[in-house]
């Protein structure tokens, strides 16, 4: 993940804006990851292009194939980890386990 980002210690999640979003499966070899993120872009482009011509159907397209992507990667759909850990993505950082982690990260950055 980007170092723009902090990532939970556990590696799990990156916080922007405080909320918690799910990482990419560290175990996708990267010859996948890479193809998948490619396919990630290209989905995300074409939503653009949908939204800028109106055109619902291709956008509805798109969509589909950034979800498609997203999950292929692991930032959506079933969890990536085996240890019963629930899904915390998009949850607010402060109002989950990693509460006391994100207040020290926030208190080190002030």
């Amino acid at each position: 993940m980007s170092k723009r980002y902090p990532t939970t210690p556990d590696g799990r999640y990156f916080v922007v804006g405080g909320r918690l979003w799910r990482c990419t499966d560290p175990g996708l070899p990267e010859s996948e990851r890479a193809k998948l993120t490619a396919e990630l872009m290209r989905a995300r482009r074409a939503v653009g292009v949908a939204r800028r011509s109106a055109d619902d159907e291709a956008l509805s397209a798109a969509g589909a194939a950034v979800d498609a992507a997203k999950v292929a990667l692991g930032e959506r759909g079933p969890v990536w980890w085996d240890d019963g850990a629930p899904d915390l993505n998009r949850h607010m950082a402060r109002t989950t386990p990693y509460a006391a982690w994100y207040r020290s990260i926030e208190a080190a950055s002030t």
